[in-house]
């Protein structure tokens, strides 16, 4: 089990804001998780250390959002999410920890510049309908970076949120997405040994602060607007993508 008491620090506050966003505030926040734990730890490691608890928040998010999504955007996105998933899995056994360092790094840059401007744009956009052309290439995208740091919410936020779905039904639809998606990775996860005794004895340590995070969520979705919220988690994701990049590059040309 992980013993760096640093960890441990980033990873109790981290697991209570993926359940928050889980619960359906402040959504997209799950794109926090690995770029933070990695200033503490080997990025596959958070990685594998945090999809057990995706997965169990997952239960607890379907139950709160049954019945409540978009069946012709899941059929369109599911395909494409399982080849972008098959790609992550080849990509990911041949790259080393450093280049997955860079890559999580420059992820969450980019999720910060599309939550500062991107978002911004696309909800000023005409309303769409479903799309299996547009969906299923940010179905594919969602799919290899959520395999590679669990961040597929920003572009599948980039296809849906121009929809203008009603807030619960996106919450929804988003909910069951990521849960198929997530029980799908334990597959590679476990068969390639990412997800090994010592992730999965951490995972237990952190489960309980799993229905205070996900209930909360629930709570607050109906309740508050969640706006300020974004942006105090905004600053600390840019804070752990320049730290990232910074550390890759200075391996690389140091």
């Amino acid at each position: 089990m992980i013993d760096q008491w640093m960890f441990y620090l980033l990873a109790v506050p981290i697991v209570l804001l993926v359940g928050l966003s889980k619960g359906g505030f402040g959504g997209g926040l799950g794109s926090l998780a690995v770029p933070v734990l990695s200033l503490a730890v080997d990025p596959r490691l958070a990685a594998a250390v945090l999809l057990p608890i995706l997965c169990s928040m997952d239960l607890v998010s379907l139950w709160s959002f049954r019945g409540k999504w978009d069946k012709r955007n899941l059929l369109i996105l599911f395909p494409a999410a399982m080849l972008g998933l098959a790609l992550g899995a080849a990509m990911h056994t041949y790259m080393d920890a450093n280049k997955i360092r860079f890559i999580v790094g420059i992820m969450a840059l980019y999720f910060v510049g599309h939550y500062l401007w991107g978002k911004h744009v696309i909800q000023r956009v005409v309303a769409q309908k479903a799309s299996v052309t547009r969906g299923g290439f940010w179905g594919a995208v969602a799919g290899f970076v959520s395999y590679i740091a669990h961040a597929g919410g920003p572009p599948i936020s980039i296809y849906l949120i121009p929809q203008q779905l009603p807030k619960t039904v996106f919450v929804g639809t988003t909910v069951i997405f990521f849960s198929v998606v997530n029980y799908v990775k334990l597959v590679p996860y476990v068969w390639t040994g990412q997800l090994d005794l010592s992730a999965f004895y951490t995972s237990l340590v952190l489960l309980p602060l799993v229905p205070i995070g996900v209930g909360l969520g629930v709570w607050l979705h109906h309740r508050v607007s969640d706006k300020w919220f974004y942006g105090m988690c905004y600053v600390l994701l840019a804070f752990a993508g320049i730290k990232l990049v910074s550390e890759a590059l200075l391996v690389w040309f140091g």
